[in-house]
């Protein structure tokens, strides 16, 4: 998919009003075709030619059109759903995201609905196509990259849209998160200050997670800066896991005995690799440093705590479900703003002090 898929969205809906939703006769303007004709491609009822079903398909996906599935009376109404769409439900990371918006909306009529996306373009566009199928109240969605089918139909459901996690980037209309590039900056700083020099970084290969990638951005420019480079980088596929983390560490310290810090994308395969290097007896934190991200509490228990960013998850979800909760009451004011939390970092035990 080439890199112009992933367009940040600038200005609101059509027509200069970012609130109305998309109707069947945009679709039938933008293709030329009769409302019915278009409604009948898009039920798949009544022969319609190839030609013409092609074009209704295309001018409703350019536009992001979504089919309403709630029929009838309720056809001009919403339903009281939330659609909380998260990359994925494994690592503990959007699971405590999902609680800060529950927490939030169990104050109010709205209830979150989950769809999970495996951080894959296509199958975020198929899980919001449904979920706005629902006409939903609101969308609280991980990330700020999208692909333009994506955006279209998220700028055009006409209703609020919280995109989650992060901030450095253009939002659709209100976004909640932190600066990755910061947080990776961040942690470089506090191992430059520790007096490490030869860093070895661990993390995911996914080239859709554009968190991670931010991090190692803004990590890699701010160790530049000191004449530092990275000595040696691991990355993988798949689930992040304690075995995974391990795995990775022993490869990378076989390969480079002399490395003296190790950055992970995450604390999951952090905590894995520390309980490696804590079973084959190295000096943690004098020889050895290592550092995760996420802050995740249930890693509280190791014999050793984690040096780690805490990515403030549950700060996130309630703060998006908060201005959902706002818009939905009819606030004019909540659509469109930017709350920009600040990560903190926890040096733990794997950090040395200086």
């Amino acid at each position: 998919m080439s890199n112009d898929t992933y367009r940040r969205a600038s200005g609101h809906g059509h027509h200069g009003d970012p609130r109305r939703p998309l109707t069947l006769r945009d679709v039938s303007e933008a293709s030329g075709v009769s409302e019915m004709t278009v409604s009948r491609v898009l039920r798949n009822r009544g022969d319609v030619s190839a030609a013409t079903r092609e074009r209704v398909l295309a001018a409703a996906k350019r536009l992001g059109y979504v089919p309403n599935k709630i029929a009838g009376a309720l056809a001009s109404s919403r339903v009281n759903l939330v659609a909380v769409i998260v990359p994925s439900l494994s690592n503990m990371v959007f699971p405590e995201v999902v609680n800060g918006i529950s927490h939030v909306l169990e104050e109010t009529e709205l209830q979150p609905v989950l769809g999970v996306t495996h951080y894959t373009p296509e199958q975020e566009e198929k899980v919001l196509y449904e979920m706005l199928s629902w006409r939903p109240s609101g969308v609280i969605i991980a990330g700020l990259e999208r692909t333009d089918s994506a955006q279209a139909m998220l700028r055009n459901a006409g209703i609020p849209v919280v995109e989650i996690m992060d901030v450095d980037g253009e939002a659709i209309d209100s976004c909640v998160g932190i600066s990755h590039r910061r947080a990776g900056r961040d942690m470089a700083k506090a191992i430059i200050e520790a007096g490490y020099k030869r860093i070895g970084v661990l993390g995911t290969k996914m080239p859709q997670d554009h968190r991670a990638r931010k991090r190692l951005a803004g990590f890699e420019e701010t160790i530049r800066e000191v004449g530092l480079e990275i000595v040696d980088q691991e990355f993988y596929d798949g689930t992040s896991g304690l075995g995974k983390g391990r795995e990775m560490t022993e490869a990378m310290l076989t390969r480079n005995p002399d490395l003296d810090f190790l950055y992970y994308s995450n604390d999951m395969i952090g905590a894995g690799g520390l309980l490696y290097c804590q079973e084959m007896g190295y000096d943690i934190p004098g020889k050895l440093g290592l550092a995760g991200f996420n802050g995740i509490e249930m890693l509280d228990g190791l014999p050793r705590k984690l040096a780690t960013i805490d990515s403030c998850r549950r700060e996130i979800g309630e703060a998006a479900a908060r201005i959902i909760a706002e818009c939905a009451s009819g606030d004019p004011t909540a659509a469109g703003q930017q709350v920009v939390l600040l990560p903190k970092l926890e040096p733990g035990d794997t950090l040395r002090k200086h």
